[in-house]
């Protein structure tokens, strides 16, 4: 087939415009602030987090990105609010376990974590630490399984609040193992360590960091961490796969989202900007403070995760009865 000079000579340039709104989004990206929404009160976790995320990103790329606290309802204002914004990649939600716990613990959710969000990436997670009372007469998980066996009903764990990852990891550990076992929330993890120093309630389950100078002190005894391996701040205390209870492997993360059908090609620019974030010496530093390690998982990672544990903490939730409080 013959075609014309001039028609031929305008072919390259079709297929370049043919090209260029796909490539458009990653090569100008970001033009203009990025905005970071937390769906928490300024000075939480996924706050620090989402701040030291956000500088880097902005030193990274050269543009702000800049923190959006919407706190309400246990993160659902500030998730749906994200869910709602435009998928170019000027909003970005950052969330934590909770994204994926919330549409079974609460009866409305104005926000669906698979239909409303593309996955970018878990940046990063840390276990809960199952710790117990010094006066309480066990060494190890397999003894404490076999003295609330003997003791039905007598013993109570406490937690850092309904519906939080460490409470999830106690109820877990209850219906894995079939324990008689009645939790105890508290108003954040200082109450429910205090009540554990106090043997009010001898068990408890919440996070590392808090954990960590009463364990050296010999204050409370760290039976297990929540996850496949040990923390590096309790490198002493076994995992719960190690301690023989690989089924109670539970943790906290954070995550970072986008609105259903932000152009691929930003979420792939994002996932590896944030990797290379939590990878800077003085932001390890940081997160490790707080008791988190990297994960940087792919976006395909990212996805498949929040499937297994949407399943995983919905049968929790169910069987436990849970509810928002």
């Amino acid at each position: 087939m013959n075609f014309p000079r001039r028609q031929f000579l305008y072919l390259p340039a079709a297929a370049a415009a043919v090209l260029l709104p796909r490539i458009a989004p990653a090569q100008s990206y970001p033009a203009r602030p990025v905005r970071v929404i937390v769906p928490f009160a300024p000075a939480g976790p996924t706050d620090v987090f989402a701040r030291l995320m956000a500088q880097k990103l902005s030193e990274q790329l050269g543009a702000q990105f800049y923190v959006e606290n919407i706190a309400g309802a246990g993160g659902n204002i500030g998730a749906g609010r994200a869910a709602q914004s435009a998928p170019d990649g000027y909003t970005i939600l950052v969330n934590g376990a909770n994204h994926v716990v919330n549409p079974a613990l609460y009866q409305h959710v104005p926000y669906d974590p698979t239909a409303d969000f593309d996955p970018v990436t878990i940046a990063v997670s840390a276990p809960a630490v199952l710790t117990v009372n010094p006066a309480l007469p066990v060494q190890t998980v397999g003894e404490l399984v076999a003295l609330l066996k003997a003791n039905p009903g007598k013993y109570s764990f406490a937690s850092p609040g309904t519906g939080t990852p460490p409470h999830l990891v106690g109820e877990l550990f209850r219906i894995s193992l079939g324990l008689d076992l009645v939790h105890v929330p508290f108003n954040g993890g200082g109450p429910a360590i205090g009540s554990a120093l106090a043997g009010h309630t001898p068990i408890s389950f919440g996070s590392v960091p808090p954990a960590v100078s009463l364990v050296k002190d010999g204050k409370l005894r760290a039976l297990a961490v929540s996850s496949k391996s040990r923390s590096p701040a309790l490198p002493d205390t076994p995992s719960m796969t190690e301690a023989g209870y690989p089924e109670v492997v539970g943790e906290s993360w954070f995550a970072a989202v986008v609105p259903t059908g932000t152009p691929k090609e930003i979420i792939t620019l994002l996932q590896r900007e944030i990797a290379r974030a939590i990878t800077v010496p003085d932001v390890r530093e940081r997160l490790a403070a707080l008791g988190y390690e990297p994960v940087a998982s792919t976006p395909e990672e990212c996805a498949a995760r929040f499937r297994v544990e949407t399943a995983k903490w919905g049968r929790v939730i169910g069987e436990a009865g849970i509810k928002a409080q």
